[in-house]
């Protein structure tokens, strides 16, 4: 599994002109699934993800993680962080697992971050979606189960 992780101030998405997830300050999530991850894969990253200490403290330091600065968290199911971009210059996606997996994965991923104690907003999966946001900082990192 990969994410692609920005903190921010706001940010929302919208599926089919209505907002179906927002939140304040916290993390945006992409949430990616390969075809051979297994549910160790959603709980790894879960607990990554909760636990990254990017919000500054007093001095400026990156030292609290969303859990404690009481952050939210918006996940969006996004297939094409495993797009292939290396021949040609249309991605080939075929890494990317098929939908039924993924979906239970990412749900497993988002049911982590609920048992941690943290609000968690969604997008609708498989569904065209705008997301917007306001990244804080910037701060944007690529966290992958396999690294």
């Amino acid at each position: 599994m990969k994410l692609v992780i920005q903190r921010c101030k706001a940010a929302s998405v919208e599926a089919d002109g209505a907002t179906v997830g927002r939140i304040g300050a916290g993390l945006a999530i992409l949430v990616g699934v390969t075809g051979d991850d297994t549910t160790k894969d959603a709980l790894y990253l879960a607990d990554k993800a909760a636990g990254l200490r990017i919000f500054e403290d007093d001095n400026g330091k990156m030292n609290f993680s969303v859990e404690e600065i009481g952050g939210a968290i918006l996940s969006v199911s996004q297939f094409t962080l495993y797009g292939d971009c290396r021949k040609g210059r249309r991605p080939n996606f075929m890494a990317a697992a098929r939908p039924e997996p993924a979906q239970a994965l990412y749900e497993a991923f988002n049911d982590a971050l609920r048992a941690k104690g943290l609000h968690v907003e969604t997008g609708i999966f498989g569904a065209m979606m705008d997301v917007s946001l306001v990244n804080w900082g910037p701060v944007t990192l690529i966290v992958d189960s396999r690294d």
